[in-house]
């Protein structure tokens, strides 16, 4: 036998962060999707659990990046990335939340995705035995490379009873002692709640008093209806100060696949992760950032995934409700968070949020995605593929078909 599994490092025998088994739980709802396809080649699977665009990057976009990639000063090794990235990520931060006081060349740097910021962070800041406290439930990269370096993370729970926002109130001193970061995300992931300018004021005096810097994740921030204005951590006075906001291309831009993001904030926060990324990658290819440059340039293209979304929860929260559902229109991202009922008629009882959603998969042919921490919801998203209108009202037409058939109980 190999002796290569006996000297893996520790921190992978920690089942206290698998993500494979706990926290990052699509693997097992992608499983259990392809089986059901199988199953049922001939039945249309109905894909809420989806978690990126319907669409794919704008025409323009590609052009470009067609246009860049063959050019020969494009080869070269972007490091830290390109000034004339830097200098369109805060021309966007003013145009669209009026983001001023930022230092394109000291302020901003960009990443290959959110996802690899998130990871950097606590390489910046988390000794062993600090603490990154963050929201639950909560997109778990900064938490899984917390526990990596010997670090702990507190959560903080999200329930509906507090309007899905943190409760700082009741964290000991002892935690708030030992704590370095504090992660949210708003708008939310899977809540749809958003942030209010005085629930960042709340955030900005809580980490001024208790020394702890906020990452706020706004990777949805643009992707709001209904007249919502978009909202940004750092448009609030003293948030760059004790602060930094990731924001990606993914989800406004349709460029999941393009790993393309940028943080922007504190000086000093910006300055130690530029050393960690020098020292973990090479930065994004330099066609790709010019080709993010043209989407920062066009916000247009978030607006009209904005009004698509918008269109479609109409047509879900509406079957929804009428199903029976406690259910309504969230403000921003494209995110359905749905609290499980108890059962159906016919005697089934439903123990968590990955019972109930399994079951919609098996007996409805309905992907969702399942949270049963703080309490017991599945996330539906409205990114489901649909050529066009009429095909949106069909698919949930039909959505609501299959749901009224389990008859379910409230």
């Amino acid at each position: 036998m190999s002796f290569i599994t006996d000297i893996i490092a520790d921190r992978f025998r920690d089942k206290s962060f698998d993500i494979a088994k706990q926290d990052y739980k699509f693997m097992k709802i992608k499983r259990a999707k392809e089986e059901i396809k199988k199953k049922y080649p001939n039945i249309e699977l109905i894909d809420m659990g989806i978690g990126e665009p319907d669409l794919p990057a704008d025409k323009n976009v590609v052009d470009l990046l067609s246009k860049e990639a063959p050019k020969p000063e494009n080869r070269w090794y972007s490091d830290n990335g390109i000034k004339e990235f830097q200098e369109a990520a805060a021309k966007y931060l003013e145009r669209v939340y009026g983001v001023t006081n930022i230092n394109p060349y000291t302020e901003i740097m960009h990443g290959i995705g959110a996802k690899s910021i998130l990871s950097m962070m606590p390489l910046c800041f988390i000794n062993p035995g600090d603490i990154t406290l963050t929201t639950l439930p909560s997109y778990p990269i900064i938490s899984t490379h917390t526990k990596y370096l010997g670090g702990v993370v507190y959560g903080l729970p999200l329930t509906k009873s507090n309007d899905f926002y943190p409760d700082f109130s009741n964290i000991s001193n002892i935690i708030l002692y030992r704590s370095k970061l504090l992660y949210i995300n708003y708008p939310n992931n899977p809540t749809g709640q958003i942030a209010t300018r005085d629930f960042y004021k709340r955030v900005v005096e809580f980490a001024h008093k208790n020394r702890v810097m906020v990452v706020a994740d706004s990777t949805y921030a643009p992707i709001t209806f209904d007249g919502v204005e978009p909202i940004s951590f750092l448009s609030i006075d003293g948030a760059k100060e004790i602060g930094v906001e990731i924001h990606s291309l993914s989800k406004a831009f349709n460029m999941t696949g393009w790993r393309l993001a940028f943080i922007a904030g504190n000086e000093a926060a910006i300055n130690i992760y530029g050393i960690v990324k020098a020292n973990s990658d090479s930065g994004q290819f330099r066609a790709i950032q010019k080709a993010g440059i043209y989407a920062l340039n066009h916000t247009e293209i978030t607006k009209e995934n904005c009004k698509r979304y918008s269109r479609r929860f109409d047509l879900l929260i509406k079957a929804l409700k009428e199903i029976g559902f406690d259910i309504e229109k969230p403000k921003a991202t494209f995110y359905c968070y749905l609290p499980i009922p108890k059962g159906t008629k016919s005697g089934k009882i439903f123990r968590n949020a990955d019972d109930f959603s399994l079951y919609l998969l098996n007996e409805a042919l309905i992907c969702t995605v399942p949270w049963n921490f703080p309490e017991s919801y599945v996330r539906l998203s409205v990114t489901f593929e649909a050529k066009d209108y009429e095909d949106e009202k069909r698919i949930i037409n039909e959505l609501k078909k299959r749901l009224l058939k389990l008859e379910l109980v409230f």
